[in-house]
């Protein structure tokens, strides 16, 4: 079963939405039903939230909080922000079919009491899943997040060109293909850095729209690390080889450390400017999470 799960900020709830969401009893028995299958993230008005769904993840598992009686984790894999917010109701329409049915729409907030945890239609949650991943999926956007013929298999190229009814059936496959994450993931680090690299600051982008800068991950998929922004830095190609092999790697001030007796004395000019600070995200809530930099770090004194 498909489902929502409503996420707000300081919601007094110990959720860490990429690994685990929080709940009181009363959802133990829907939460349990959705183990093993995709939900989407809601953000209510309450505490400042947008009123729209911002991400698609999986539920793995659900266990008890040991420390606190009667409430249990849902255990979260596979997260997906989306490339925007998708408005909880678009003209007058909202996007969960339950909530269409309600005559007076003064009385949706009402029904939704007690139902931070509910079942979706998988039509629903793919119209949900589908406008939340516009821009990556879109065709004009194929070049410059790599979703291109040069750059896809034979499998992820039949699945994208496939009609929107075969893409709701096999949704799945769009969710968990490397290809599609990576490109969502490239759109969100180069949005956020404007295209410039991190390290160097040069910021390059060809006629067609594709930076030169590359998408890296602070702490590896393969070891688990999440497709956020938070995760990413935006890094020129040499410097992106440099980084994925811990030749360099931050501070947690943002500053860069560089592994001198390993790094060729030619390209150590790249991070003369760099030093006590790299370029970041204008949005200071975009900037590299401390906890993956510190993974990364780790590994890079380790060498």
């Amino acid at each position: 079963m498909k489902g929502i799960l409503d996420t707000k900020a300081n919601s007094g709830y110990d959720d860490e939405i990429m690994r685990r969401y929080h709940f009181p009893p009363q959802y133990r028995t829907v939460a349990e039903e959705l183990v093993g299958d995709w939900i989407v993230y809601r953000e209510p008005r309450r505490n400042g939230g947008r009123r729209a769904y911002i991400a698609v993840a999986r539920v793995l598992g659900v266990h008890a909080n040991p420390s606190r009686v009667g409430y249990s984790y849902a255990h979260i894999g596979d997260y997906l922000p989306f490339d925007r917010p998708v408005p909880f109701a678009y003209n007058g329409t909202y996007a969960e079919g339950v909530l269409r049915e309600i005559n007076n729409p003064s009385r949706v907030g009402a029904y939704l009491q007690g139902k931070s945890i509910r079942g979706v239609s998988e039509s629903d949650f793919w119209a949900i899943v589908r406008a939340g991943l516009d821009e990556t999926l879109a065709p004009a956007n194929a070049t410059r997040l790599e979703l291109d013929y040069p750059h896809l298999d034979e499998e992820t190229l039949d699945l994208l060109g496939a009609p929107p009814a075969e893409q709701e059936r096999r949704i799945e496959q769009i969710l968990l293909n490397r290809k599609v994450r990576d490109a969502s993931f490239r759109y969100h680090v180069c949005e956020a850095y404007d295209n410039r690299c991190a390290v160097t600051g040069l910021r390059m982008v060809n006629g067609g729209g594709k930076a030169e800068v590359q998408a890296a991950h602070i702490w590896s998929v393969a070891s688990g690390g999440p497709d956020v922004v938070q995760n990413g830095l935006a890094l020129s190609g040499t410097v992106h080889w440099l980084f994925d092999r811990h030749l360099i790697s931050l501070t947690d001030n943002y500053g860069l450390l560089v592994s001198h007796n390993k790094v060729p004395e030619e390209l150590r000019g790249l991070f003369s400017k760099q030093l006590d600070r790299i370029h970041l995200p204008d949005d200071t809530k975009l900037w590299p999470h401390r906890s993956y930099v510190a993974r990364h770090r780790e590994v890079f004194c380790s060498a």
